[in-house]
Parts: C-alpha cells; structure tokens; sequence
C-alpha cells in the first residue's frame, strides 16, 4: 500500500496555490463542502492520504494544505506562532474563494484550527481536533520534539527520520518506508534546513505560552467540534483530551485504543467513518461504538 494506491479512483490535483504570495502545495480533491486538512508540526499534506478517498467519496471537496514554512510550502524568513500559521490558512481559503470549511487538524493543526474557530468563527462550519497540541506546556513533551526533529533534519541519516515517524505510532510498521522516504526527503531539503528553528519556535515555553489555548479561549468555540485522541499519544495523556472536552461547549471526545499520535492514519478506516458521520450536514455529534 502506497500514498498512491490510497489516492485510486478519484480525480485530484496536486498544485501550488499563492495565498497572499506564499506558494503554498495544497492535495484538493472532490467536489462538495469544503474540508480543509492540517497536519501538524514538521509534517505534510501525505498524512492525510488515507482519509481523502473516503471524503471525497462522501461528497466533500478536501484540501490537504502544506502550511506554512512545513513541506514543500514557502518558508518566508518571518515569525512561525500561531496567528502566522492561521492567517496562512485563512489566506489560502481567500485564494480558493472560500468563505466557510469544516477543519480537521491534527496536532499543530488542530491548534491552528481552533485557534481559528476562536478567532474567526464565521470561517469554520465544524471542526475535528486529532491529538490537538496547543493546551499545554510540556516541557518534557516540548523537548522531545524539539530535539528528535533537529537531530533528523541536521543529520543525514534516514534512520533518525524513521525514528522521528515512529515516535507518532503506536505501530511501527504505520509508518511506512514511502512515508520515511518522503518526510526525509523533506527535512533535508535546502530551505526546510535553514528553516528548522523557525518551524520550532512553539517548542520553547515563553512563546509556546503566549500561544497557548486556555480553557477560557476553548469556551469560545461555538462550532460543533469532535474531539479525536489515541490512548498511547506520545505527546499528550487523556486528561489534555477531556480537559479540552470539558471546555469546548456541546463537544464530542473520542478515544482510540491502541493508537498514538496519529489516530486519522493509524486507525483510518475507524476515524473516516466517524469524521464523515459528523461531517454529514447539518454537523453533529454522533454515536460510534469501540473496537
């Protein structure tokens, strides 16, 4: 199984779309609502691979968005906090014409796109936060990151890109060889390179906390919101997940067992059918039973 094989039987393009002149790569594919896709942090649109054919399927136009200074998207020499990478976003949908989308964010895309919903509610019909970083201060956690990225895009060693992807899973064998090939092809081009400090900014506490999404910030969310959390996160226990429950009015926490950080690749055919379900207008919460 490949990205490719994931992508079988739909049209798509994959396109560099200018968002307020950043030349931002962007995976968009079926024709419906439209449902805006972020990863998280040093990440790329290829995590979503195996959750747009479904999508599309079910009637929904995907845009899987290398953000800002992330993947093959420009890396202007400016600040990476999380008002950059929402004002990115919402420069991208101003380009496309799109005046309201679901968002699904995992991780740092899940921060970016509450961070939106607080802050311009009117953009976002719903919204679907995957092992959402952003409540927290870690530094155990911050360092982690920090530390396992530098050394795998400072370091010419395909080994520590696969240790990097594997620190997501909760399985090894989901982080595939096409994804470690891709990722390190990534880290080690020119501009990621000279960029890595930027991208981890939000890994040193004085920034991350004036970033940092509090209970009062999350109580402002007025969109229907799923919450989606693997039991083995690596980077963020259950309580950081019904913490952000309780404060998010009316929303729906989800626990996937046996699942790390990436719950939307790891456990693909569980979370598409739950994020369609949701997703299904008007969005709602709804019932899925466990494994």
């Amino acid at each position: 199984m490949t990205i490719w094989t994931d992508l079988i039987g739909i049209e798509f393009s994959l396109s560099f779309v200018s968002a307020a002149s950043v030349r931002t790569r962007a995976l968009i594919a079926g024709k419906g609502d439209d449902v805006i896709m972020l990863h998280g942090t040093s990440g790329h649109l290829e995590a979503f691979s195996r959750n747009i054919v479904p999508h599309v399927e079910a009637g929904f136009r995907c845009h899987a968005i290398d953000m800002l200074g992330h993947g093959y998207t420009d890396k202007p020499n400016a600040s990476r906090e999380i008002p950059d990478y929402a004002r990115h976003i919402l420069d991208y949908l101003d380009a496309q014409g799109i005046e309201r989308a679901h968002f699904i964010g995992e991780s740092l895309g899940g921060w970016v796109s509450g961070w939106i919903a607080i802050h311009h509610p009117e953009r976002v019909v719903s919204l679907q936060l995957v092992a959402a970083g952003g409540t927290k201060a870690d530094p155990e956690v911050m360092k982690r990151i920090k530390e396992s990225t530098r050394r795998a895009v400072l370091t010419d060693d395909i080994e520590l890109t696969r240790g990097r992807l594997r620190l997501l899973m909760h399985e090894a064998a989901d982080a595939t060889e096409e994804l470690v090939e891709v990722r390190h092809r990534i880290y080690h081009e020119p501009d990621f390179v000279a960029n890595i400090d930027r991208l981890l900014a939000l890994q040193e506490l004085e920034i991350r906390l004036r970033n940092i999404l509090r209970s009062a910030d999350l109580a402002r969310i007025a969109a229907p919101t799923l919450i989606v959390w693997g039991r083995n996160n690596p980077f963020g226990d259950v309580p950081e997940a019904t913490a952000m429950n309780a404060a998010i009015p009316g929303s729906q926490l989800e626990l996937f067992d046996a699942c790390g950080h990436w719950p939307q690749h790891e456990q693909s055919d569980k979370f598409n059918t739950m994020s369609i379900a949701f997703l299904q207008p008007p969005p709602k919460l709804i019932e899925i039973g466990g494994d």
